[in-house]
């Protein structure tokens, strides 16, 4: 029972893989790699915007995003807080939730750190029907270290060091001697903001950044099982703010996104990808396989394309309180088919801000996220920089 289950948890966080169903192999070349949770948008704001974060404005998120944004936050202090239900209509009790906290050292400098936390709920396990029920409760973690600097006055870089733990190996039954598979990895990002632009009607400010994330060594859920790569994301993104005037504020945002994990494929030529190229698969380095990712699909230049995932995003602002947002993320149907629209809003009140979003599937790949509201508290506090 144990041997159906993990598989079975595995594919419950593999957000990616499930354009899979009733698609062949030679059709879909689906991407998996070991903790894709990490890929999950944790704040309401980003996933308002459809995902975006790369070169969004500096709030207390950012680690997940591009953590060189926080060179650039407005308050001294943050505290953010959210909490997003993971199909939420099938059960009740998987969730991820994230703390987050920065703190502006300077006019030059930021450190921040966050947790996330993944849990998929209680399982019962049993062997027989009228067996008393052995309860586990599968989780995931990571724990974020970040410090940003300012390399000139429009232009930051910033290094993060993450620690990640996969619990979902199955004790009790026949296996007391489980373990969780854990692994680290860093993450290195830029970010850019210009200074205020004045137009005919409107003033103006450019914004853009780039985020390599979770370089690190692969991940083992099990003894006798494969090595997973980690998630290695590069994230590039560009935004421009339409300065109406002091009350009106609109944010426009575009963001590309590509795993940095080689592609299982046939390496000996013999029409299908047996154990001997699993096993040459398993021997490709993690910095190696980054590298290969840019050219080892299959089908060439045209299908290495399709591996980038594209997202368009907006947020309106008025007098500094309201926001509303939308947003729309597109991903190739042969790499995951997740594709989907995105709304959500922002209200902030002193030094308060809570933030919601919601989103429609719009493939026919039904998103885990379907039907559910996430959420986001923030926290702002210490005196306020002049960077507008």
């Amino acid at each position: 029972m144990k041997k159906i289950l993990l598989p079975i948890l595995i594919g419950i966080v593999s957000f990616q893989s499930f354009a899979q169903d009733n698609q062949s192999s030679a059709d879909n070349r689906v991407i998996t790699t070991g903790v894709p949770f990490v890929l999950i948008s944790a704040d309401a704001r980003s996933a308002g915007m459809g995902d975006i974060g790369v070169a969004t404005s500096a709030d207390a998120f950012s680690q997940q995003w591009n953590p060189s944004k926080y060179a650039f936050a407005i308050s001294k202090q943050g505290v953010g807080v959210t909490y997003t239900p993971y199909l939420s209509q099938l059960v009740n009790d998987i969730f991820l939730g994230n703390l987050t906290y920065y703190n502006r050292l300077n006019e030059t400098s930021a450190f921040a750190a966050s947790f996330r936390y993944f849990s998929l709920g209680d399982i019962e396990l049993r062997e027989t029907i009228d067996q008393e029920p052995l309860i586990e409760s599968p989780n995931e973690l990571t724990f974020d270290v970040t410090y940003a600097l300012r390399l000139s006055e429009r232009f930051s870089m910033a290094v993060t060091g993450r620690y990640l733990n996969s619990n979902l190996r199955i004790r009790g039954i026949n296996n007391d001697d489980a373990s969780a598979a854990g692994s680290f990895a860093v993450d290195v990002s830029g970010y850019y903001q210009s200074e205020e632009v004045a137009f005919n009607d409107f003033d103006g400010r450019w914004r853009a950044g780039f985020n390599i994330s979770n370089i690190g060594p692969t991940i083992k859920y099990d003894d006798l099982g494969q090595e997973n790569y980690l998630p290695t994301n590069l994230g590039l993104g560009g935004g421009f703010d339409f300065i109406f005037d002091e009350y009106n504020k609109l944010g426009v945002n575009v963001e590309l996104n590509k795993l940095l994990v080689p592609t299982r494929r046939d390496f000996d030529g013999d029409g299908d990808i047996d154990a001997s190229d699993s096993q040459e698969y398993a021997d490709i380095g993690f910095i190696s396989g980054i590298f290969e990712s840019f050219g080892d699909a299959p089908d060439g230049f045209s299908e290495e394309l399709k591996e980038f995932t594209w997202a368009l995003g907006a947020e309106y602002w008025y007098q500094d309180s309201f926001a509303f947002r939308t947003g729309y993320f597109n991903e190739s149907e042969e790499k995951g088919s997740r594709k989907f629209l995105s709304l959500g809003a922002g209200f902030k009140y002193t030094a308060i801000n809570i933030d919601i979003s919601y989103l429609f599937s719009t493939s026919r790949v039904r998103s885990p996220l379907e039907g559910t509201l996430r959420f986001g508290l923030t926290f702002n506090f210490g005196d306020e920089y002049d960077e507008y």
